[in-house]
Order: C-alpha cells, then sequence, then structure tokens
C-alpha cells in the first residue's frame, strides 16, 4: 500500500443536501418541511423550554433557597463532663484532646460546653467555650485560655 492509495472508508464523507434549490434536486418547492404550518415557517417551531403547554421541567423543579456561607466554622463540641479523664494540672488543647479520641482531628476548631461536671483543676485551651463551661472550670480551679481562630 502506497501513500496515493488512502482514502476514507466508503460512506465516512458525504456530501451535505442543498434543500430548496429546485425541482430537479429532490429537495425543491417545500425543501422538506412538509406543506405550510408552524414548522415549515422560517424560525417555526417551539424551544425547548416548550412542553406543549404542560408546565416545563425547568418549574417544576423547586427552586433553590438561600445560599451556603463559605466562611462558616464548624466548631466540634467538647463536654466539660469529658474532661474528667485528664488528670489534675494537666494542659487540656486540641492535640490533646485528639489524642485522647474526644475530637477527631487536633487542627478542627474546638468549642468547650457546659454539660457535665469538673472536679480536677485543668489548664483547657480551645477555640471557644460557653459561659456555664468556663464558669465550671474556673470553680474547679482550673484556667481558661481562647485559641484564636487562623
Amino acid at each position: 500500500m502506497q501513500i496515493h492509495d488512502l482514502r476514507p472508508n466508503p460512506g465516512k464523507n458525504k456530501k451535505r443536501k442543498r434543500v430548496g434549490r429546485g425541482i430537479s434536486a429532490g429537495q425543491g418547492k417545500t425543501a422538506g418541511r412538509g406543506t405550510k404550518g408552524q414548522n415549515a415557517r422560517t424560525g417555526g417551531g417551539k424551544g425547548p423550554y416548550f412542553e406543549g403547554g404542560q408546565l416545563p421541567l425547568v418549574r417544576r423543579l423547586p427552586f433553590k433557597r438561600g445560599f451556603t456561607n463559605i466562611f462558616k466554622v464548624v466548631y466540634r463540641p467538647v463536654n466539660v463532663g469529658s474532661l474528667a479523664a485528664f488528670e489534675a494540672g494537666a494542659d487540656v488543647d486540641p492535640e490533646a484532646l485528639a489524642a485522647v479520641g474526644l475530637l477527631h482531628k487536633a487542627t478542627d476548631p474546638v468549642v468547650i460546653l457546659g454539660d457535665g461536671d469538673i472536679k480536677v483543676a485543668l489548664k483547657v485551651k480551645a477555640h471557644r467555650f460557653s459561659a456555664s463551661a468556663k464558669e465550671k472550670i474556673e470553680a474547679a480551679g482550673g484556667a481558661v485560655t481562647v485559641i484564636p481562630l487562623e
């Protein structure tokens, strides 16, 4: 086989149909549009939105409401009662909470909530504290430090 023997597959290249070019061309007069009617006219036919008068799909779908705040901070809650697992005087920070299994990741923002009781004095560092949690930690002789968010 030589380069000059190469040909496209039979039927691959097909001439386009030139409609409306006279009766002898086979697609003259009505040019394949039939006789009269909406679709025979220029610009005829309904758009993709029209569904025969039925409520169109895009209007049947529920509207998307509101928005998603991309700057929202999701705090991981830890209750004061679960801090009882630490010994007196211990430093409790996100890394220590993750090591004990109270947090999934040490990098997550933490909020300490006031559910439960605490008897031991702890130095607790977290990104946020509820008022009752702060009271309970300080009443037990501990200290509260707020870590700023990055």
